[in-house]
């Protein structure tokens, strides 16, 4: 009986503890995951590719989260999990956005997206925006 291959996440952020919390929380879940702490490492690990889906915490500055976007696209074809708080600026170029809250919530999403994602899309079927 074949194993079936664990989803690979590569998360981001700007917080320690958080992405701490979140990493473990994913691991716990299942998934193998990467993760980036800071500007120059979250670049680094977004031209590696290979990843399942990528999460930008909500702690990462607006036009980083546009130019980290633009570098995971060149490099990977995974769809993007924007963790957003009331007042900050949207990334319009992500694939899904969500409040940054409860774990059980940001598991649940991650499940939903995955499961999404890997389901056939018809032609000219697009991601869904949230």
């Amino acid at each position: 009986m074949a194993l079936l291959q664990r989803k690979h996440i590569l998360i981001i952020s700007y917080n320690e503890q958080l992405l701490i919390q979140r990493r473990i929380l994913l691991e716990e879940a299942g998934y193998q995951v990467s993760s980036a702490l800071g500007l120059k490492e979250a670049l680094a690990n977004c031209k590696d590719g290979g990843y399942d889906l990528l999460i930008l915490g909500h702690s990462i500055p607006h036009a980083d989260k546009v130019g980290l976007v633009r570098t995971f696209r060149i490099h990977c074809l995974a769809p993007i999990l924007s963790l957003w708080e009331r007042g900050e600026m949207i990334a319009d170029t992500v694939d899904y956005l969500t409040f940054s809250d409860a774990p059980e919530k940001l598991l649940g999403n991650v499940a939903a997206i995955l499961a999404r994602e890997s389901q056939p899309r018809r032609s000219g079927e697009q991601s869904w925006r949230t």
